[in-house]
Parts: structure tokens; C-alpha cells; sequence
């Protein structure tokens, strides 16, 4: 159990596998670290210090001081003396014009802008440890020790107070915290693997993707990324097909109108990119939605075409700041995998239980595990109340009936509607929200949608949104990283590598090559004039599924030496035994285990 002092400077115990405990701590941890520069740098200046997700992190002013991350051994040492203190935390009070001369006193700029934004007549709070005193509202821990060994200081960063470019360039220290060092070195260790898995790294190395200052945020992929593209792209049509949905392309540009109509004008204008053509103003999609409405509007629509299941994988950009752009993760342009599907209101649970089912079995394909969340309404939504209970009971009783736990996210829903989201984890343990479910009332009404119902009269469809992938180009740069560039068999961009051991077996090679391509294998051919070790080596870090090498032996017999990633030396097989198996496992779209590293090395 773990004492925690409250908001209101109670004491409460807590099961220290509440997620709660965590974040107390590291938010004390932030206090020791900003008590420990202070004790370095007594002039500096504290602005925030709050925990996050992976830990937590202090913006400060360091003045005509410049930090460098050699100095954060200097400091981390310095917390651990803080720590073996075990100085009590104590919470006070003060009234709003005596908490600003307490700060002003201590000259700490950023603090009494913070409490001049408080509400006249409010109690201000505070608390200290030892002889260091911050503005803080709480939690914390009890007291310094209970911070304990397991924390590290990681990364500096800048950034801007309050986060405006218009205001000063403040140093951010980064740390992170654990309840124990084994937690703090399986996090530490996690660190390291991403790093290698890197998805900028892997795709520079493996050619699949590049970026260029002409457009920054907007990807450019490369022939083997292409490759990888128009398999994970195949998959998707196909899965499609198999659940009744037609593919649909709408335009890029529409006008603003039309965005008017939907909303978005309204409410996504900041992150839409405009132009004028003819006089009128126009907006380059951030969203399908709106073009698939167009589509449903083509025609007359009865109670018999519904559910109506749209998809397009439709290209959309979104104003996202320099800071923001991370390679394909967080990009300015992006093709979603949309689906919009138009119900009755008696076909809502029925048509939710069935894209989770679908979601499942593409995540399941690719070997995610994943959670659930329900988000409610945003305060920036639009719509009555009663649509938004209605539509909030309707995902809620599918995900019940359907037996999917999940977990409600308070207010993270779109504007307009509640939605579901799917948060897959990848193979080192991170989570990532790609797919989600969305149920809508508002653009329907105000596109002013109808079918023709069973009894002769006009009704009013159901409007829901469904991706699968997310952002395409996210999704890739997931993959990436979840296999480390060594994807299966069916998504490799090249499947198979020939190397032939001399130039006395090229033309085997090429006959190989040429099967294999017919097949459709995505097979390439190593010609070139290097020792036999080295193009092996060379097609290993290339991360290539299979390699065949060919002898005279093999030229003779017509068979293939075959070495993989999966069993290292697989030996001889007939060209046509093989053929057949990579092709079953591709169909099968199989993930075969890697092969160990020791024995991979020995297979060398």
C-alpha cells in the first residue's frame, strides 16, 4: 500500500498496482527534480512540472545558462540526495494576494502568472519538502524516499511557456519513474528495442519511404515501400469484399459549403488547408465523411439497400504544427481507410458487432493484442442531448452484447458523435489507437438523409464511421516497428532473394528468378561480382524472407538451396516444391517465428 497525500491535503492509502500510484509518484519525483535544480542552479526559474504517460517532466528557465544532457547525471545525482533524505511533503494554503508576494519573493516569474490566472478569493496551494516549496494542487507521496532508486533522468527538449512561439523558449527536462528498478530497466530496455525498431531508421534502411524538405509532412514511398503498401492494400479490398462493402473514390476538394453543411468549417477550420478556385472558397478534405454523404445523396435510397457499406481509402490532409510532424506517425497528408455504412436504427448493434468482428480479425492477423475504449461527448460537439444519450446507449449496449471490455473515455469523443476506439499493442508492449467506431445523428440531419421505410414513409438513416487501418501511412510505420522490418512472408516487398554462387550459374538464376515471378513471387536476382558470404549477409540485414542459393548441384537437380530468416538453412528443395510452399504461406498470409539470434549466427 502507498499513503498519498490528496488535493484537499488528506491522507489516503492506495494498492500500489493502481495506476494512480504511479502517476502520484512521478509527479513527486518532478517536485525532487526541480528541488534538485534549485539546489544546482538557484537561479533558475520553475514553470511546470507534471507527469505524463512515461513519466514526467519540469519546463524551466534557465536564464543565460545553457544545460547539456551531461548535466543530468549531475542533477539525478543530486535527486538521489533529496530521496535518502526522506523529506516529508507537506501540503498549505495561502489566500490568492499572499500566495503572489510568497512567489514574488522568491522571484519565480512563472508561478505568479500562474496564480494571477486563478479566480480572485480562491485559496492558493502549495507544498514543501524540506526547504524547497512549489505551487502545486497535488497528489503527492508522503515523502521524498518514497521516489526511491528506480527513476531516471532522460532527454532535454525546449519549449515554449504555455506552449505559444510567442513567448520565451524554456528547457524541458524529461525523467521517468518506477515503483521498482525492475520496471525502470524492462522500461529502459523497451527504450533501446524502439530505437532499433525505429520506423524512420528501418524505412531509410530498407528503402521503403523517404522524406523531403519540399514537403515536410508529406511522405514520399519508395518502390519497396510501394510493395509493402499494395499488399497491406490488397488485404484490406479483400477483407472488404468478403464483408458486403462497395469501394467508393470521392474528391480531394470540395467546396466550403459543403464543410459549412458538415461542420468541419465550424469546428476543424484551423487544421484545414484552403484555396479559391472561381471565386469560391474550397478546402482540401481532413476527413471522407462529407464525400460519402454526397454518394448516399446520389440516388433514391430504400430500407432495402441498408445497411449501405461504403469504403474508400480516400487521401486527406490536416494542418499539423513543424513540431508535431514525427516521420509517418504524424504526417500532413494520409490515406484513410474509411468506411461510412448507413443503418435503420433497429441495425445499430447488429452492424457494430460485425466491424468488430472485422477489426478483430485484420488485428489478429497481424498478431495484436488490443484494448477497448468508448469516448463520450466532447465539449466542442454539436447535436441535442437526447441524440447524444441515444447514440452513446447505442455503442455501449453492441460493445455489452458483443462481451468486449472496454473502458469509458470521458469527453474524447468526435464532435459529432461518441465512438469506439481500438488500442492495438505491438510486439514490444506500446499501444496505439488505430481503429475506431463511430455513430452518428448529426450529419445526417444535417445533410438532411432519408430512405423510404417499409411503411411508404420518409425516415432518417444512421450514419456510422469505421476505420480499420486508421491512417494507412501510420499504419505502415506501425508495422514497421511491431515486426522491426522483418515482415511476413506476404507483406516483404522482396519475398526472396537468388543468389547464385558463381557466374557460371546465372543462367539457373535467371530461370529460377523467372518461375518464381510467374508464380507471383516478388523475387529479385543478386548478380553482382561479391563473394557469396556477403550477399548472404547482405540479404539477412535487407530483413529478406527467403534466400535460394544455386549451384551447379542445384542447376542440375533443379532445386534450390533454401536458407530463411525463420530456420536458417532449410536445405535442398525442388524448385517447384518450394514455389508451392511460399505460395501456400503467402494465401495463408502466415507469420512464421523468427529464427534466434545465436542460431541464425551459427547457421552463418
Amino acid at each position: 500500500m502507498m499513503k498519498i497525500i490528496e488535493h484537499d491535503g488528506s491522507i489516503k492509502e492506495y494498492d500500489e498496482k493502481d495506476p494512480y500510484v504511479l502517476s502520484t509518484l512521478r509527479h513527486t519525483a518532478s517536485h525532487v527534480m526541480a528541488q534538485a535544480v534549485k539546489n544546482l542552479y538557484p537561479n533558475a526559474k520553475l514553470a511546470i512540472g507534471p507527469s505524463i504517460d512515461t513519466g514526467f517532466y519540469y519546463d524551466i528557465d534557465f536564464g543565460e545558462e545553457t544545460l547539456s544532457e551531461a548535466d543530468l547525471a549531475k542533477i539525478e545525482s543530486e535527486m538521489k540526495k533529496i530521496v535518502k533524505k526522506c523529506l516529508p511533503l507537506e501540503r498549505f494554503t495561502l489566500p490568492r494576494e499572499e500566495a503572489l508576494r510568497f512567489m514574488e519573493e522568491r522571484q519565480e516569474p512563472y508561478k505568479v502568472e500562474l496564480i494571477e490566472d486563478l479566480p480572485e478569493g480562491e485559496e492558493i496551494s502549495f507544498f514543501k519538502q524540506g526547504e524547497f516549496t512549489d505551487l502545486c494542487a497535488g497528489p503527492h507521496v508522503v515523502n521524498t524516499k518514497q521516489v526511491g532508486k528506480a527513476f531516471k533522468l532522460m532527454s532535454l527538449a525546449g519549449a515554449y511557456w504555455r506552449g505559444s512561439e510567442k513567448n520565451k523558449m524554456l528547457t524541458r527536462i524529461y525523467g521517468t519513474a518506477f515503483l521498482t528498478k525492475e520496471e525502470l530497466e524492462e522500461y529502459l530496455h523497451m527504450l533501446e528495442e524502439a530505437k532499433r525498431r525505429d520506423h524512420r531508421k528501418l524505412g531509410k534502411e530498407l528503402g521503403l519511404f523517404m522524406m523531403n524538405d519540399a514537403g515536410p509532412g508529406f511522405p514520399f514511398f519508395l518502390p519497396n515501400g510501394m510493395k509493402l503498401r499494395n499488399a497491406l492494400m490488397e488485404y484490406w479490398r479483400e477483407i472488404h469484399a468478403q464483408n458486403d462493402y462497395v469501394e467508393i473514390s470521392t474528391p480531394v476538394i470540395l467546396n466550403r459549403k459543403l464543410w459549412e453543411t458538415s461542420g468541419h468549417w465550424d469546428h476543424y477550420q484551423e487544421n484545414m488547408y484552403t484555396t479559391v478556385i472561381d471565386g469560391e472558397d474550397y478546402a482540401i478534405k481532413p476527413m471522407n465523411c462529407p464525400g460519402s454523404i454526397l454518394v448516399y445523396q446520389n440516388e433514391p435510397r430504400s430500407y432495402r439497400d441498408l445497411p449501405l457499406r461504403m469504403a474508400e481509402c480516400g487521401l486527406v490532409h490536416r494542418h499539423e504544427k513543424s513540431g508535431q510532424l514525427h516521420g509517418l506517425m504524424r504526417v500532413r497528408c494520409f490515406t484513410q481507410d474509411d468506411a461510412h455504412i448507413f443503418i435503420t436504427p433497429e441495425q445499430i448493434e447488429d452492424e457494430i458487432t460485425k466491424i468488430a468482428g472485422m477489426i478483430d480479425q485484420v488485428y489478429q492477423m497481424f498478431g495484436f493484442k488490443y484494448y477497448v475504449e468508448l469516448s463520450t461527448r466532447p465539449e466542442n460537439s454539436m447535436g441535442s442531448d437526447e441524440d447524444w444519450a441515444m447514440a452513446e446507449d447505442g455503442l455501449r449496449n453492441a460493445l455489452e452484447r458483443i462481451g468486449l471490455p472496454y473502458i469509458v473515455n470521458e469527453g474524447d469523443g468526435a464532435f459529432y458523435g461518441p465512438k469506439i476506439d481500438f488500442h492495438l499493442q505491438d510486439s514490444i508492449g506500446r499501444t496505439w489507437q488505430c481503429g475506431t467506431i463511430q455513430l452518428d445523428f448529426q450529419l445526417p440531419q444535417r445533410f438532411d438523409l432519408e430512405y423510404m421505410g417499409a411503411d411508404g414513409l420518409k425516415h432518417r438513416p444512421i450514419m456510422l464511421h469505421r476505420v480499420c487501418y486508421g491512417s494507412v501511412e501510420r499504419f505502415i510505420g506501425i508495422l514497421i516497428e511491431h515486426f522491426a522490418g522483418a515482415f511476413p512472408t506476404w507483406l516483404a516487398p522482396v519475398q526472396v532473394k537468388i543468389i547464385p554462387i558463381s557466374d557460371k550459374t546465372l543462367d539457373y538464376g535467371h530461370k529460377v528468378l523467372a518461375a518464381l515471378k510467374d508464380a507471383g513471387i516478388r523475387a529479385e536476382l543478386d548478380d553482382r561480382s561479391e563473394k557469396m558470404g556477403f550477399k548472404i549477409r547482405e540479404a539477412q540485414m535487407k530483413k529478406i524472407p527467403y534466400m535460394l542459393v544455386v549451384g551447379p548441384k542445384e542447376a542440375e537437380e533443379g532445386k534450390v538451396a533454401v536458407r530463411s530468416r525463420f530456420a536458417g538453412d532449410e536445405g535442398a528443395r525442388a524448385l517447384e516444391t518450394f514455389i508451392a510452399d511460399i505460395q501456400k504461406e503467402i494465401a495463408d498470409r502466415s507469420i512464421r517465428e523468427e529464427v534466434k539470434e545465436e542460431k541464425k549466427d551459427g547457421a552463418q
